[in-house]
Formats: structure tokens, C-alpha cells, sequence
């Protein structure tokens, strides 16, 4: 066992707020990853602290979730929510801040685990200042997601050579799918030290419903052929691919057929815009009797929309990893995913569910018609689906290989502590 001073760990993620509800603007599988991961460690008996941005003058400096485990709200820049592409400005402040909390508390930390690659800056500018391990999880690279979008950002140079800075420099870079590791070797850097650890679920939330008695607390029919969809109003999230396949005749025209939309929005935002952009499209097709947006949805009651489901479909044109499968698969329900990044790594084809390529509404209406006409086969689907993830993807086995590299890493700077010097 390692003495107190050294079970510290510091978990940056400078734009996902682990603490801030899931499903507000830009709030998505990268703050549930950092919450579940801090928690999980907490329990493993280490001190946590989870480092972001404060976004309102209204949030708590800190809050504590579990033993040993608390979100850090650093003030660097103006106390509002700022989109991510504007917040490499105040990096420096975040630096800054951090450096004098640690002063105040009188804590060093030596393990320092950054998230996204706005906290991948932060991490190698700590390590240029103090002693410490620096280990890195993407979440998304630019390399990757610049292929998929057609407006750039201005900011894209700067990541580019952060990403690629990062994997080089760091102690140790976390993937979270075998594909996502391909990538950082074919895209990013030949150079760099790589672990593979996939994302967690909270496997006692998920599956723990029956879909009869999710449908009555939904108030949703015993015969719904229910189709979900789970995430932000994003235009790489394939919301749109997602609605035109329903539109198409073969799922269109399946009796009591819904299509549930889960997921927040601000109107005026770019999520707002995009909600209603999709409204116009499900107008567009007439499918407003099929179409249910349920809004933003607390994480402990979306366990009763994935056990009410038939199908879960992750239409993403780029997903790192994809939680939203995994918290489908754990209640038992197949998903549809396309065969993109770590999807193709989380959901098995015709095992736990099925791979179609992104953005294509035909492929994805053939693979919603085919799980909703055959449930003798998609009962299969289910059952797999939940085996898996039983024993790949629970918030505790994750945490105890997160545990195992950093002792690795810290028995690694002992050992050369100790080496004769010249």
C-alpha cells in the first residue's frame, strides 16, 4: 500500500465539469468518464480531486461527491460558459490557479491525469514547473474529428500540435479503444507510450429495469416498437441521418412505432439550433406523431429509457468511444451503432448489435427494421449485449487498471530516484 501523500491523484478537465448536469450544452461522456473515474478511485482508496473551469457565479468552488473524491471549480477567464474553441486563451489563468490552490492546501500532487486536449496544454505546462507524472486520455483527436466536419475552427493548428506534443511528451496516453490507438499512431505521432483502457457504466444502474416496467413508468404502450436515441444536439451526433431512416418506409412502416429523443438544449445555443433544425426535419417527413424529444434527462431515470427500449441507435459520424452503447448494452438492449472509432470496438457486429456505416439512412433503416421484425434474435442480442459489459466495461474494473498503471508509473520514477548519479 502506498502512503497517503502518494494516493494522490489530480484529474483535469478543464471544459467537462465532472459535477455539471449531463445533457447541458457541451456536457456529455467526457464529464460522466471523469466523475465515474474519480469516484471509482476514491473507492480504491485514493484522494481525487477533479480540476475544471468555473462557467457561472453561481456554482459551488467545490463539491464534494464521495470519500476522497471533490470537483475543483478554478476561476480562469470570465465566470461564464465560454465554448471550447475559446477557452485555449485562458489555459495560462488555469495554470496559474491550480499552482496556488496547491500552495493554499499544501498539497502536491504526483500524479496528474488530464482529459481533452485543452487539459493535455495545462498538464505538460504543470510538468514544466513541478515534479510529476503525467498521464492523458483524448476523448477526441483532432486528426479524426477534422475529417468528419466541414467548417474547421481557427483553433485546429493549435490542437493538432498539442495532440501530437502531448503523446509524445506525456508518461503515459490512456486509449480507450484499440481504434482509437491505431489512430494516434497512423494520425498523430509514431512516438509516445500508449495503454488501452476502455470507458466504464454503472452496471447496478443499468440493467436493473425491466422494459415492462419501464414502458408503465414511461407511460409508454406494451406493443411501441421504440427506437433511442441518447445524446447532445450536435450535427456529428447523426441525429438527422437517424430521422431520415425512420422516415423510410421499411421502419416507417412498423405499427406503434416511436422514436425517442433524449438529450438537452438551450435555445439560441448551438444546441437550441440544432434541436429545432432537427424539429423542422421530422416536420419535413411528417413524422410528428412518431417523434417524442423527451429533453434532458437525469442519469439515474435514463436507466428507464434504455430497459423501455427495443433498440438504441448511436448514428455518430466519429465517436473516441461512445458510452451511450455501453449504458444500452448494460441494460440489455442491442444497439445500432456506425461503424466508426470506438463504436466498432464497444458494440460486436451481430453479436451485441449491429455496425452500419455513418450518415447512410438506408443502411440504418435496413438495421432498425431487421432488429424490430425479428425479436426472437434481438432477446439474443440483449443477453450478449449485457455479457459484455459485464465483464469489459464496469466503473470499477476500469478504475483498478487506471490504478494499475499509476503505480507502475510511480514505481518507475522510485526506481530511478534511486540510480547512482554521474
Amino acid at each position: 500500500m502506498l502512503p497517503n501523500n502518494k494516493r494522490k491523484i489530480a484529474l483535469i478537465s478543464v471544459h467537462g465539469d465532472p459535477a455539471i448536469d449531463i445533457g447541458k450544452e457541451e456536457a456529455g461522456g467526457q464529464n460522466v468518464y471523469v466523475r465515474k473515474v474519480g469516484e471509482a478511485l476514491a473507492r480504491l482508496d485514493w484522494s481525487v480531486d477533479m480540476f475544471t473551469r468555473r462557467s457561472s457565479q453561481e456554482q459551488a468552488e467545490i463539491v464534494e461527491h464521495n470519500y476522497n473524491c471533490r470537483t475543483i471549480r478554478l476561476t480562469a477567464g470570465p465566470q461564464e460558459f465560454v465554448r471550447r474553441q475559446k477557452i485555449f486563451e485562458f489555459l495560462p489563468e488555469f495554470v496559474t490557479a491550480f499552482l496556488k490552490f496547491q500552495r493554499e492546501q499544501q498539497i502536491t500532487y504526483p500524479l496528474i491525469h488530464t482529459n481533452y486536449w485543452l487539459s493535455a496544454w495545462v498538464g505538460m505546462e504543470l510538468k514544466k514547473q513541478q515534479s510529476c507524472i503525467h498521464l492523458h486520455t483524448y476523448h477526441s483527436l483532432g486528426a479524426v474529428k477534422y475529417k468528419s466536419v466541414k467548417n474547421i475552427p481557427e483553433i485546429s493548428q493549435t490542437r493538432l500540435e498539442v495532440e501530437k506534443e502531448c503523446l509524445e511528451s506525456a508518461d503515459l496516453i490512456v486509449a480507450t479503444s484499440p481504434q482509437e490507438q491505431e489512430h494516434m499512431r497512423s494520425l498523430v505521432s509514431d512516438k509516445g507510450n500508449i495503454t488501452v483502457i476502455p470507458c466504464g457504466t454503472d452496471i447496478a444502474n443499468f440493467g436493473r429495469h425491466s422494459r415492462q416496467d419501464s414502458r408503465v413508468k414511461l407511460n409508454i404502450e406494451p406493443e411501441a416498437k421504440v427506437v433511442l436515441y441518447v445524446g447532445r444536439f450536435d450535427p456529428r451526433k447523426g441525429i438527422e441521418t437517424l430521422v431520415r431512416a425512420v422516415g423510410l418506409n421499411e421502419v416507417k412502416k412498423q405499427p406503434h412505432l416511436k422514436l425517442i429523443i433524449v438529450g438537452g438544449s438551450t435555445p439560441g445555443k448551438k444546441d437550441g439550433k440544432e434541436k429545432a433544425r432537427i424539429e423542422s426535419i421530422v416536420k419535413e417527413l411528417g413524422l410528428e406523431e412518431v417523434v417524442l424529444f423527451a429533453g434532458r434527462i437525469e442519469h439515474t431515470e435514463l436507466a428507464y429509457y434504455y430497459a423501455a427500449a427495443d433498440v438504441c441507435v448511436v448514428p455518430s459520424h466519429y465517436e473516441p468511444f461512445g458510452l451511450v452503447a455501453i449504458e444500452a448494452m448494460a441494460s440489455g438492449t442491442p444497439v445500432i451503432a456506425s461503424r466508426v472509432g470506438g463504436l466498432k470496438f464497444t458494440v460486436v457486429d451481430e453479436l451485441t448489435g449491429l455496425l452500419v456505416p455513418p450518415q447512410d439512412e438506408q443502411a440504418l433503416a435496413k438495421a432498425i427494421a431487421r432488429v424490430l421484425l425479428y425479436p426472437a434474435w434481438s432477446r439474443q442480442l440483449e443477453k450478449d449485449a449485457r455479457k459484455r459489459v459485464e465483464s469489459m466495461f464496469s466503473w470499477d474494473g476500469v478504475a483498478e487498471q487506471l490504478q494499475q498503471q499509476y503505480l507502475e508509473q510511480l514505481s518507475e520514477v522510485e526506481q530511478e530516484s534511486l540510480l547512482p548519479t554521474s
